[in-house]
C-alpha cells in the first residue's frame, strides 16, 4: 500500500512539474506558433519598406510605385494566412449587457 502511495505521489510531482509556471513561456510559444511570429515579422518588414519608399523624395516614382503596390499585396497575402485572434478578457464585453432604454 505504501508503495502505491509513493508511486502516485511521484506521478503527481512529475505532472505538476511539467505544467508549472516556469514552462508558461514554452506553452505560449507552442500554442501561438513560430509560424505566426515569423509572419508578423515579415509583415512588419514589408510595411517598413513601403513606408521608407513612400517617405524618400529622391527615389523615382516609376521605380517605387510597383514596389509599393507589390509590397502591399504581399502584406495582404501574409495577413490572409493568419488565423483570427480570439482575445480573452477579464471582464465581459460591453455588448453583453442589457440595452439602455431612453424614453
Amino acid at each position: 500500500m505504501m508503495m502505491r502511495v509513493a508511486v502516485f505521489a511521484c506521478a503527481v510531482a512529475v505532472v505538476a512539474g511539467a505544467v508549472s509556471p516556469a514552462r508558461a513561456d514554452d506553452l505560449w510559444a507552442e500554442s501561438h506558433g513560430d509560424r505566426w511570429r515569423a509572419t508578423h515579422e515579415a509583415i512588419y518588414a514589408t510595411e517598413n519598406e513601403i513606408a521608407r519608399l513612400e517617405a524618400d523624395p529622391y527615389v523615382d516614382d516609376g521605380y517605387k510605385a510597383p514596389v509599393i503596390s507589390g509590397g502591399r499585396a504581399a502584406a495582404f497575402r501574409l495577413r490572409a494566412t493568419l488565423y483570427v485572434a480570439h482575445w480573452r478578457w477579464a471582464s465581459p464585453c460591453c455588448y453583453s449587457r442589457k440595452p439602455i432604454r431612453i424614453r
